[in-house]
């Protein structure tokens, strides 16, 4: 019998590889595609809203498999998913997001704001990204590095390790990180603050599974996507990484979000 497509989308900053162990255990069960590292073809720019990288997750899904999809897709890769669904809902069998920046009006008229005012480095990672060191002399030194960094202290020993080879790649005789800060700059600026507007008018069936420890979205976001998009809400251990962080564990959730959602139809 052949195992149903599953497309994944990967969070900014964090190439698909690098959840090799999330991957692998999805792979159990489903065909499992992705694109290495979203917004790093000339095609395809970065610009406000990311309407380019939803073009980029279509084209590649169009072309990759024979039937629609399971989308999912963490943070970043969450919003890529829904919004590619609701251009081209015919693609999609079912969603499961993994706590992505999707926010209710209010929040998202802040982030309006905030991009109108020159202020949305303050409000989201960018002006982080800018300040991140870039290259290493080799993966080990890749590795201890992310170590002792706050962001990775949860992340599952793999998960780490598979960060330090496949977040990197050898270039001129170092090591530098395979997803491009500027790149991953200008995505954190473009973050869309035009979701709500889509209130009512999804055709494919969602889950939205939030970290237990997550600063992303909050009860009032998780509300709005209840009662305006009929998406599920389950919660999984675990800051904005548990991806990462429970690999094997949130494989199990999706596949718990999936099983609802098709008793659901």
């Amino acid at each position: 019998m052949n195992k149903p497509h599953l497309h994944f989308a990967h969070a900014n900053g964090f190439p698909a590889p690098v959840y090799r162990k999330l991957l692998d255990r999805l792979g159990e069960r489903y065909d499992v595609g992705y694109i290495d590292a979203v917004g790093h073809d000339a095609r395809y720019p970065v610009t406000d809203c990311w309407p380019n990288l939803v073009d980029e997750t279509v084209h590649f899904i169009e072309a990759r498999y024979p039937e629609p999809v399971i989308g999912v897709g963490h943070s970043l890769g969450g919003l890529l998913v829904l919004f590619a669904a609701l251009k081209r809902p015919e693609l999609f069998k079912s969603l499961v997001i993994l706590d992505s920046p999707l926010f209710g009006p209010w929040r998202a008229r802040g982030l309006l704001m905030a991009k109108a005012f020159g202020m949305i480095d303050k409000v989201t990672p960018a002006a982080q990204t800018r300040r991140r060191r870039a290259e290493w002399p080799s993966v080990e030194a890749a590795r201890h590095y992310f170590s002792t960094r706050r962001l990775f202290a949860e992340l599952d020993p793999q998960c780490l390790d598979d960060y330090a080879e496949f977040g990197t790649v050898e270039q001129d005789g170092v090591r530098k990180l395979r997803f491009e800060p500027e790149i991953e700059y200008r995505i954190f600026r473009g973050l869309p603050h035009n979701y709500h507007r889509y209130r009512g008018l999804l055709q494919v069936p969602a889950a939205y599974i939030v970290g237990s420890r997550t600063h992303v979205v909050g009860e009032s976001d998780l509300a709005f996507m209840r009662r305006h998009f009929d998406m599920s809400v389950l919660t999984e251990e675990g800051t904005h990484l548990y991806p990462l962080e429970r690999p094997l564990e949130t494989a199990e959730r999706i596949h718990a979000a999936l099983a609802g959602l098709g008793q659901r139809r």
